[in-house]
């Protein structure tokens, strides 16, 4: 039987984005997530050695998973390349950790690979991990593009603009970091007025300049009790959004959405 995994757990601090209050975390897994179709999963292409196939094409459909088990992810597969990192089965919040996968590699000797994005800072976030470290593929249909010059923020659900809003990013020194990333975990403070409103989501981005603080400087998106500082260069690099803006995104975005930042 599958193992079960969420995203519950009351939490004394919500460390990963420096926030200071009690909060809880919420299940990482979305009602529309599913199990992966292979049939639904994009283009196969087929090697002396292997077949690969797209499960995530980052834009109209995107399949992410649990970690299962402590794993080190590599820049090549069959543990060939760099060592990028150790995935663990916890954030720093200790909610189940989880990655967007990529694509799948299955080997003639029968060995399976996941290339997956990662939790790393930086833009080269691209690893391959065992395909038994993971949990069961979910499939989402959701993307969100972030413009740091235009301070637009927008979702869209298969290919179709569903939420905008104007929003605040980091300032000069502490800049919110460009490049692809993903909705690591969804959380709830229950100060909503608070610094931080109502929502905060965590994302696999880390600040370039703020690796001292709490969970190593995670980049999230979340409320404001500032509204009238938006939109502008106002944050130490998360992106901060109105409070009614960030109810409406935190209904509709997934964990494991990706994130482009430009």
């Amino acid at each position: 039987m599958e193992r079960a995994l969420s995203n519950s757990r009351v939490l004394p601090r919500l460390v990963t984005l420096g926030i200071s209050v009690i909060a809880l975390v919420v299940l990482a897994l979305p009602v529309s997530a599913s199990a992966a179709d292979p049939a639904a999963a994009g283009p196969s292409t087929t090697h002396p050695e292997y077949t690969e196939t797209i499960l995530s094409n980052e834009q109209d459909f995107s399949r992410w998973a649990f970690v299962k088990r402590r794993v080190i992810a590599y820049s090549q597969p069959k543990n060939k390349g760099r060592k990028i990192r150790k995935l663990t089965t916890r954030t720093p919040d200790r909610t189940h950790d989880l990655v967007l996968v990529l694509r799948e590699r299955k080997y003639v000797d029968g060995t399976v690979w996941s290339q997956v994005r990662v939790p790393r800072r930086g833009r080269s976030n691209i690893a391959w991990v065992r395909r038994n470290a993971l949990d069961r593929y979910r499939k989402i249909r959701t993307r969100l593009e972030i413009s740091r010059n235009r301070y637009k923020a927008k979702l869209y659900r298969n290919n179709k603009l569903v939420w905008s809003a104007r929003i605040g990013i980091g300032k000069r020194g502490t800049t919110t970091p460009k490049g692809n990333f993903y909705i690591r975990n969804r959380l709830i403070t229950t100060n909503s007025r608070g610094p931080y409103g109502p929502y905060a989501m965590g994302l696999s981005a880390y600040s370039k300049t703020l690796s001292d603080w709490p969970g190593g400087g995670i980049i999230g998106i979340h409320g404001t009790n500032q509204p009238g500082i938006l939109p502008g260069r106002v944050s130490h690099g998360c992106i901060r959004v109105k409070n009614s803006k960030i109810r409406k995104l935190f209904r509709m975005m997934p964990a494991g959405t990706p994130v482009k930042i430009t």
